[in-house]
């Protein structure tokens, strides 16, 4: 069996990417699990690091683009990235909010895809992206909510093969009080978990978000659906900011990335700390092989 070749995007030039870039891609636990590919600017192009530019997020789209052309034919088994500017983007017309929606259009899967923040002791799913937090409740219809979960029971199996047990966290304090505290809970999110029991999947819920995080990092739950951006991450990054990995599951390409961005405050000085990009290769070096066994069988 043939080492996996990962291709690592280096994100926004002007940030940390190309230095957590090239040291994950030397680093002896990415050396051993996989043949690291970097796709990098030419070596004449100049951006000054920390300086947001729409010239910047130009090239980061470039390589994301080649990159996903060359996951999509098979010349690379996977695709870790380093993180972009959404500023930069912005700032070149590009019309995407980031890696997400960006892959999920250039593989064809524009509704399929959902963030997944895996790290070993909580594994986190997004009900809802990079959206305003005025935005959420009116996004969690049943149809998304539908969507979302049973994406994750369909997805969440690549890591291990086994059926996942899911909670789904509330979107309002205390999951609402039965109503006292907001009825999202009671109008949309319950319905939403029967019908999901009903289609075979275990889940849970809703419960309320400042704990059922801890109740599935001690091993209650497989994974949490959280209803947005931070009320997902803020846990994840708390329990293990640095070694947890993005994943877009729903994607037909194996996607990885870091669980942190451009920290322009610090590119060019050669500080950066680059564990999560590590992390971020090895983890879709292992879906790869994952992904050959289950083939296999």
């Amino acid at each position: 069996m043939t080492r996996p070749r990962v291709a690592i995007t280096v994100g926004d030039p002007a940030g940390i990417g190309p230095e957590i870039v090239r040291a994950a891609a030397a680093h002896p636990d990415v050396l051993a699990v996989c043949e690291p590919v970097i796709y990098g600017p030419p070596d004449e192009a100049r951006f000054t690091p920390g300086q947001v530019s729409p010239e910047a997020g130009l090239a980061a789209f470039h390589l994301i683009e080649t990159a996903v052309a060359d996951a999509v034919a098979g010349r690379v088994d996977a695709i870790a990235t380093a993180p972009v500017s959404k500023l930069a983007f912005a700032r070149a017309g590009l019309p995407w909010k980031g890696h997400t929606d960006l892959l999920a259009h250039l593989t064809g899967r524009d509704d399929a895809v959902a963030m997944l923040f895996w790290s070993e002791p909580l594994k986190v799913v997004l009900a809802t992206i990079h959206i305003p937090l005025a935005a959420v409740p009116s996004a969690l219809t049943p149809d998304a909510l539908a969507r979302i979960i049973d994406l994750t029971a369909r997805e969440l199996p690549m890591f291990d093969g086994g059926r996942p047990r899911l909670a789904m966290a509330g979107l309002n304090p205390h999951a609402g009080e039965a109503g006292v505290l907001g009825d999202e809970e009671l109008r949309v999110v319950m319905p939403a978990l029967a019908a999901a029991r009903d289609r075979g999947v275990d889940i849970e819920g809703p419960f309320p978000g400042d704990t059922v995080f801890l109740r599935a990092s001690r091993g209650e739950f497989d994974a949490v659906i959280a209803c947005y951006h931070d009320q997902g991450l803020i846990p994840v990054k708390l329990l293990a900011f640095g070694r947890s990995v993005n994943v877009t599951i729903g994607l037909p390409i194996i996607r990885t990335s870091v669980d942190h961005g451009t920290a322009f405050d610090i590119a060019g000085r050669g500080v950066a700390d680059p564990s999560s990009m590590v992390e971020a290769v090895r983890l879709a070096a292992r879906l790869v092989g994952l992904r050959r066994s289950q083939r296999r069988a």
